[in-house]
């Protein structure tokens, strides 16, 4: 019996089983607003996400409970437009209320006001994962293969490896719970009342400072303006960097994120010389070089 073929997830593809999961979304003519683990259209008043590959179905069913709980929680954030996981052909795909125009791009502060509710949530009455932020590690490196320097590889599987231990062993500041998992001003929409949050998928339970980090090395590594981060600490209260273990969740992030181009190298120059940037960097020890985003 021959082996089935997987048919490539492609804007086409996406669209047939759009059609087929029989969404109030006219697939034909839906705007296509991204392509990735999910492809993203809109129509209407109407937003669809459709799911890569079948794997993807317990996290969108999770976002929906996500969604939901926020929207009891008082958080402003996206709204499902269902509450179930529709299915076509094996792959999830749900619907969600489209937000209105945004007014103005979203700023580190306004991030820091949305991570401050988040932060003061308990746990819901779900199980969150937790923030597995070097699990793709593996993943990834391999699927650069050749494309990177072996010993590239396995510096980065060694640095993976110590900061997942030393991550285990860290003191919090503030008290562990609900977190975005991936804080960044992107996943902010600013519309006529103010910003909301977006991009579920990611929550998660785990240390509160990991959602501070992240615009701590957006500063640090990726050229954030200075006084657009003094901005984000004092709307939150508090800069991360003042925590002893700061330096260990932005050695794992940093890990994580020369990985994740690890996987863009083959076949793409850029990729290839953006993650060698990168890595040099690491093993020469300087937090100043500037990495370019990808």
């Amino acid at each position: 019996m021959d082996a089935q073929v997987t048919e490539p997830f492609t804007e086409q593809r996406a669209r047939g089983l759009l059609a087929a999961a029989g969404a109030p979304l006219p697939a034909a003519e839906a705007e296509l607003l991204s392509l990735g683990e999910n492809a993203v259209f809109a129509g209407g008043g109407l937003v669809a996400k459709v799911g890569r590959d079948a794997s993807l179905h317990e996290r969108a069913a999770r976002e929906l409970r996500i969604a939901a709980w926020l929207a009891e929680c008082g958080v402003p954030a996206v709204r499902a437009a269902e509450s179930g996981v529709r299915d076509a052909d094996g792959h999830p795909v749900t619907l969600w209320h489209r937000l209105p125009r945004a007014v103005r791009p979203a700023a580190p502060a306004d991030l820091a006001g949305l991570l401050r509710l988040v932060h003061a949530l308990p746990e819901p009455d779900f199980a969150l994962p937790r923030r597995e932020l070097l699990s793709g590690v593996e993943r990834w490196l391999r699927l650069a293969g050749d494309a990177i320097d072996p010993a590239d590889a396995d510096y980065l599987r060694e640095r993976r490896d110590g900061f997942a231990a030393a991550a285990a062993a860290l003191t919090p500041r503030l008290t562990p719970g609900p977190v975005h998992g991936d804080a960044l001003p992107r996943n902010v929409h600013i519309g006529p009342d103010g910003p909301v949050l977006v991009d579920l998928e990611t929550f998660a339970t785990d240390l509160r400072e990991h959602d501070l980090v992240v615009m701590a090395l957006s500063r640090d590594r990726y050229g954030l303006d200075p006084d657009a981060y003094h901005a984000f600490v004092h709307t939150y209260g508090w800069d991360v960097r003042e925590w002893e273990g700061c330096a260990v969740l932005r050695g794992a992030r940093e890990t994580a994120s020369c990985a994740w181009v690890a996987q863009h190298a083959p076949g793409n120059p850029a990729a290839r010389a953006e993650f060698d940037r990168r890595v040099a960097s690491l093993r020469d020890g300087d937090p100043a070089v500037r990495w370019h985003p990808f």
